[in-house]
């Protein structure tokens, strides 16, 4: 049957579903695998080290899909310094599908991302933030509640997703997609809420072309790694992210409950180097600090990419035909 919502009419996807953008994992290799399933696959911009390099990966992409695709920009100086501009430059001079942007504002980037035609998606973890990328003109928002793994979250609230979307729905006239996901069962639940589908990122490193290191993928499948296994390091420098509960996150928390050592100490345990080592060479999960949203709880195999997209739709499906049994006309008898 399949599944028709804003979402994949402006990108022209088959299904609503799109792979956040990833640190160190969001390569094109990974991206073409998730557009090739009929989702919206996202090269994550600033793991190439220079703008040149990201349209180097485009291109890349490009010859291993003729799907749309997308690319994520996390704006985050504090933890990623980098050449922003030149790097959405080259977005719109590729053309490629979608931009996610997570971290800052988008405002000063609409007017070129617009004359490129790209639709842009901005990930807000508070109404407050938004409502202002709405006010910008973005095309969807993605809702990211305490539960998902986002980074530089400077809230000091703790509000799940339930609550968030229902509020954003409520309040935004923009299009919303729910963040922080891994089952059918949670698609059909922000469709039924009203959203237009889902981003999910940790459900993705847990796939068969994911670029990473088996062991990390074998551990975020392992039953005994739960949805208790991640926490929020870096609240103290208000860049809060949600990273698996291992020992250097211990360290970091460590760092940051102790007023004698200068937090600069937890940013060099938390550098994106040692991600990118355990991520693509050691497979030491217990070695860097790595995003990890509590959706890991809900993962328990490694699937293909195609295997996991067609998966989702068939159980969401599934919820929203049973979902609509127990509407009842009036009058009518149960």
């Amino acid at each position: 049957m399949g599944l028709r919502t804003k979402l994949t009419e402006a990108l022209g996807i088959e299904a609503p579903i799109i792979q956040g953008g990833m640190q160190y994992v969001g390569y094109a290799e990974m991206a073409a695998a998730v557009s090739n399933a009929g989702a919206l696959g996202i090269i994550t911009g600033l793991t190439q080290p220079t703008p040149e390099d990201l349209r180097k990966e485009i291109r890349k992409c490009r010859s291993l899909t003729d799907k749309p695709f997308g690319v994520n920009i996390a704006i985050l100086p504090m933890l990623i310094p980098a050449d922003y501009d030149a790097y959405v430059r080259v977005i719109c001079e590729e053309k490629v599908a979608a931009i996610e942007i997570t971290g800052g504002s988008p405002r000063k980037y609409m007017a070129q991302l617009r004359e490129a035609g790209i639709v842009v998606i901005h990930k807000s973890a508070t109404i407050k933030h938004a409502l202002k990328a709405q006010k910008d003109g973005v095309d969807f928002i993605e809702i990211a509640g305490f539960e998902s793994a986002i980074a530089g979250r400077s809230s000091e609230d703790d509000v799940t997703t339930w609550v968030l979307v229902t509020k954003a729905l409520e309040v935004l006239d923009t299009p919303l997609i729910v963040s922080g996901s891994a089952t059918g069962r949670q698609l059909a639940g922000a469709l039924a809420l009203g959203a237009s589908g889902l981003t999910m990122g940790t459900r993705f490193l847990a796939t068969q072309e994911c670029p990473i290191h088996e062991n990390v993928k074998k551990f975020i499948a392992d039953p005994a790694n739960d949805e208790l296994s991640t926490t929020l390091v870096l609240r103290t420098l208000n860049n809060a992210t949600r990273v698996s509960k291992n020992t250097v996150a211990k360290q970091i928390l460590s760092i940051e409950a102790d007023d004698t050592i200068d937090n600069k100490e937890a940013f060099k345990l938390a550098s994106g180097m040692k991600a990118k080592s355990m991520f693509r060479e050691t497979g030491d999960v217990q070695g860097a600090m790595w995003s990890c949203g509590q959706s890991v709880g809900l993962i328990n195999d490694i699937p293909t990419c195609k295997e996991l997209v067609d998966r989702l739709v068939s159980q969401a499906e599934a919820r929203l035909q049973n979902a609509y049994s127990f509407v009842v006309s009036p009058g009518s008898k149960l």
